[in-house]
């Protein structure tokens, strides 16, 4: 059965069990990517034009009706890992959007990767999966991924702070 962390408190974000994902620390906003106030910003990979299509109600990806969940990452390094097994051919530029957890409507659970995780990820690194459309407030920024000449993501940068 995979290892599967549920967190629906509004107060503390989840941690996984000792040992298990990769989870950043610092102070303050800026001090470390992906960290909001000590708490940990997850990744969602998006396109500029689906994310700008309905701006005006959640966003919701087209995967979401037959997977049941917004599929997500747990912090930068990860996230570039997906975009290299994933979204090599997508148009470019790619988004990736901030979320605050703790301002999701949605319930979040971490899940291990099924059946695998992509390549340069641990399998005891687990995934945000969302449960619902994500209100557009739970978006604190946004970042645009970077590419190496051989097209391959290789980071992210800043393109917006929306917190």
């Amino acid at each position: 059965m995979p290892t599967k962390v549920i967190h629906t408190s509004t107060t503390e974000p989840p941690r996984p069990p000792s040992g298990v994902g990769r989870w950043a620390s610092g102070v303050g906003r800026r001090a470390c990517r992906g960290v909001l106030y000590n708490r940990p910003m997850i990744h969602h990979v998006v396109s500029p034009e689906a994310w700008n299509a309905r701006p005006d109600q959640p966003y919701a990806p087209d995967s979401l009706p037959e997977d049941g969940f917004v599929h997500c990452s747990p912090d930068e390094a990860t996230t570039v890992a997906v975009v290299n097994a994933f979204y090599r051919d997508a148009p470019r530029p790619l988004h990736v959007l901030m979320l605050d957890e703790e301002r999701l409507d949605a319930r979040v659970e971490f899940e291990a990767a099924a059946p695998a995780p992509p390549p340069g990820v641990g399998d005891d690194v687990l995934f945000p999966h969302v449960f619902g459309p994500l209100n557009r407030d739970a978006v604190v920024g946004i970042q645009e991924v970077e590419w190496d000449a051989e097209g391959r993501a290789t980071g992210l940068r800043d393109v917006t702070d929306l917190g």
